[in-house]
């Protein structure tokens, strides 16, 4: 198709051509001859180029074809929750490898009866859970929700009903170190039961027995807080018929603290014994009653006054000291504590003391008395006159030596 147009100006970069209709186009000068200039009419070519059309047509739909086959025939898939365990208070969740196709992984979390649990750490790495401190004998709903650049998934609700404590199923047991005997008869001991017994440590392991503390199992069961209990557990769950309590049963515990009845420690159990049988109650010693003098009171000291100062010196005050002594004071016998073996003996002693302090001071006094009667008897034979002590009879007063002796009989 051929065009005739007329230059009508040309500026830099720019030329306004006009049609025969009058109509006024913007054409590129640089597409336009050199020489050109206002009232020069240029014949223009126009005419459509197939096969470039057919040569970007076929670009374009097989980047189509790419895109559709990259990222719209496979899209992230739910997530399918299982339990793997359940105990009286704790489950064990596990899920299968997520598939997010080709989205872009944003999180993956766990809800419980409705309300967020927590998020799942490295979802891609990671495909299971331990949840613990759950009531006993309660239904759970959990559910996990898969968040990705293409969309939002959850997975399907699952119930799960924690144990009685009469149930003892979910007992997981990893054994340890222990004699080739004692082995044997854990295992009997766990399958009458009706718990699992498993060779490794894995998150679902409840309890880790063994008779010694060491090996890489051993290890590994207590960097995760795995109680370390010893075979009579399982013998004491089986013996009362219900999950019993770990603490009389650990590695060098106390066998004492270990249950022997229903819900009873058997060192409970020994102390309730000795509490019921009866005990002879020793007697309290007979104490007298004790009595407390009160010392005199001492006299106070009388300053002498000059005559000067009798106008001017105010009296002194009475000192407080001399009225609170001089004020008698009642005497309460003291409410007296039976005393033990060691005190009544120390009271005898003191009694024995007392006696023979008062023995002595008899004697004494009639040594006393001794002295004079011989000082008597050498004055007669002496020819010296006796002197009698006043108080006591004469030979001249036979009156009132017969009223002496009538008194001393």
């Amino acid at each position: 198709m051929l065009v005739s147009l007329t230059v009508g100006k040309v500026d830099a970069g720019v030329a306004v051509l006009l049609t025969e209709d009058k109509r006024l186009i913007e054409f590129p000068s640089i597409l336009l001859p050199p020489d050109i200039q206002s009232g020069s009419i240029v014949d223009i070519t126009v005419g459509r180029n197939y096969k470039a059309e057919e040569d970007a047509a076929s670009k374009f739909h097989s980047l189509q074809s790419t895109i559709f086959r990259t990222f719209g025939q496979r899209t992230p898939s739910p997530p399918i929750l299982k339990c793997r365990n359940a105990t009286q208070t704790s489950v064990v969740l596990e899920w299968e490898p997520i598939d997010i196709a080709t989205a872009e992984l944003r999180s993956l979390t766990l809800y419980r009866n409705g309300s967020k649990a927590g998020t799942i750490p490295k979802p891609q790495e990671v495909h299971s859970t331990k949840l613990s401190g759950l009531a006993v004998d309660t239904e759970y709903v959990f559910h996990l929700v898969l968040r990705t650049s293409a969309g939002t998934y959850s997975s399907d609700k699952l119930k799960v009903q924690t144990h009685k404590m009469t149930d003892l199923s979910g007992i997981t047991i990893t054994p340890g170190h222990m004699p080739a005997a004692i082995r044997e008869s854990l295992q009997t001991t766990v399958e009458r039961i009706g718990a699992k017994l498993i060779d490794t440590v894995r998150i679902d392991t409840t309890h880790f027995v063994c008779t010694e503390g060491r090996g890489p199992a051993w290890e590994k069961a207590v960097e995760q807080n795995i109680p370390v209990v010893v075979p009579d557990w399982i013998k004491g769950c089986e013996r009362e018929g219900r999950i019993v309590g770990v603490r009389g049963y650990y590695l060098n515990a106390d066998p004492r603290l270990r249950q022997m009845g229903p819900g009873t420690p058997q060192l409970q159990q020994q102390q309730q014994q000795q509490q019921q049988s009866p005990v002879p109650q020793a007697r309290s010693p007979v104490t007298s009653p004790t009595t407390q003098v009160t010392p005199p009171t001492p006299e106070r000291p009388q300053i002498p006054r000059k005559e000067g100062d009798e106008d001017h010196a105010p009296p002194p005050p009475p000192p407080k000291d001399d009225d609170e002594k001089s004020t008698p004071k009642s005497v309460t016998p003291e409410p007296t504590e039976p005393k033990t073996t060691t005190e009544e003996q120390k009271v005898r002693t003191e009694d024995l003391k007392l006696g023979t302090g008062k023995d002595e001071e008899q004697e004494e006094s009639s040594e006393e008395e001794d002295e004079p009667n011989a000082a008597n008897e050498k004055a007669v034979e002496a020819g010296l006159p006796v002197r009698s002590r006043p108080g006591q009879p004469t030979v001249e007063d036979e009156d009132d030596a017969g009223s002496f002796r009538d008194v001393e009989l």
